[in-house]
């Protein structure tokens, strides 16, 4: 059964500005080092291995994030302490992951900078377990696709932040200690201020048989799953190799300068869309038509790069994707968290369903690889994410229990 007990009290503005601010820290350290700080300084310590390194070290962080989050999500659920479980986590984690910045960019050797780097992705981790169960526990339904925009909007705003400082700064120590300063001072208003509900005792384990019976027990859960594993993969075969396919299939003079305005087109409608469909989904009360349209828009631009490739057509593509993520990310904590099984699990739930996001970042560079090599090359790589984001947007329609 889902979950009946929902919060009562309306969020205030100052509190949704503080939890945005707080993921405004930790989205900027952690998404900026892997599109810029990690490849740079792995071209200069190993720059023989440079491709090889970052592939092996994003595959290991991967991997252990699909064990750490329900693990953690399972403690944040049984902690209890004067500080608050939630609160508890989200401070913890944080400090956690400033400390990994600043170990990453003491480094000199790129096994060194991988294994800095997952204490870094533990601590993103022990946060986002925190972070997103809050939601649950005091945000009511009526504002969690604003607060869902509130957590995912700052990516954008988070990378171009970041992207800008860190660029204009040489020497990898003082990059890093900028990141982790960020993580602390833009976390720290939220961990200061916020108080967590009374608890609720956990009775949940964590492992294979607790996936299995969230999944089995509870087909809303499993239906939501689906869709956000199919909507982040399908994004993530469609993204992962830009620079490769303008490079290889569009042959401009300057592919680096057409990757940053793709880039830039794309943050820039992502930030729009997560804004306003999540403002729309609460005012209307709906979620799953969110859902459906962006996975129709993330289809429409992969069928445009694919039909007829230009420059042209890819910043068709990358508009429509970038409204078509927004659009996901506005409504997803919000019909996340209106299908959770039990009040006294949710944060192991929520770590279970964070799976779907940090799995297909891991797992769909990889795939797009072998299409590229083997099935096809870019056309059948955006033909199959195409498909995958059509899927996703009908699966959605599965859940009942969402309007």
């Amino acid at each position: 059964m889902m979950e009946k007990t929902l919060p009562a009290r309306s969020m205030s503005r100052a509190w949704i500005g503080r939890y945005s601010l707080a993921w405004l820290g930790l989205w900027m350290a952690y998404l900026v080092p892997q599109q810029f700080a990690l490849p740079d300084q792995l071209a200069r310590v190993d720059p023989a291995g440079r491709i090889a390194d970052f592939g092996v070290i994003n595959a290991v962080c991967g991997i252990v994030a699909l064990f750490t989050l329900p693990l953690f999500g399972t403690l944040c659920d049984r902690t209890r302490s004067r500080f608050g479980r939630r609160r508890l986590w989200v401070a913890g984690g944080a400090t956690l992951f400033a400390t990994g910045l600043v170990a990453t960019g003491l480094q000199s050797d790129w096994i060194g900078i991988g294994l800095s780097w997952l204490v870094c992705s533990i601590g993103f981790c022990m946060a986002t377990v925190g972070f997103t169960a809050l939601v649950a526990d005091q945000v009511p339904e009526a504002q969690r696709a604003t607060v869902s925009s509130a957590m995912f909007g700052p990516q954008t705003i988070g990378v171009v932040l970041g992207l800008f400082c860190l660029t204009a700064i040489t020497g990898d120590l003082l990059r890093y200690l900028l990141l982790a300063a960020g993580v602390l001072a833009l976390t720290a208003p939220f961990v200061l201020k916020h108080r967590d509900t009374a608890t609720t005792r956990s009775d949940g384990g964590v492992g294979l048989r607790e996936f299995v019976a969230s999944v089995r027990d509870n087909p809303a859960f499993a239906w939501i799953f689906g869709t956000r594993v199919l909507m982040n993969l399908a994004n993530a075969l469609a993204t992962s190799y830009q620079l490769y396919f303008i490079t290889d299939v569009l042959r401009v003079a300057h592919p680096e300068q057409l990757l940053l305005l793709l880039t830039m087109v794309y943050l820039a409608w992502t930030l729009v869309s997560v804004y306003v469909c999540g403002v729309l989904s609460d005012r209307l009360g709906r979620r799953r038509v969110f859902v459906a349209c962006g996975a129709t828009l993330q289809a429409l631009g992969c069928a445009a790069v694919a039909i007829a490739p230009s420059t042209a057509s890819a910043l068709v593509a990358t508009s429509l994707l970038g409204v078509g993520v927004g659009a996901f990310l506005a409504v997803d904590q919000a019909i996340i968290t209106a299908v959770l099984p039990a009040a006294e699990n949710r944060a192991r739930d929520l770590g279970i369903m964070n799976i779907g996001l940090f799995g297909p970042q891991t797992l769909g560079p990889l795939l797009a690889g072998l299409v590229i090599d083997g099935l096809g090359g870019y056309q059948v790589l955006f033909a199959l994410a195409g498909v995958t984001s059509l899927v996703s947007g009908l699966l959605i329609y599965r859940v009942s229990s969402v309007r």
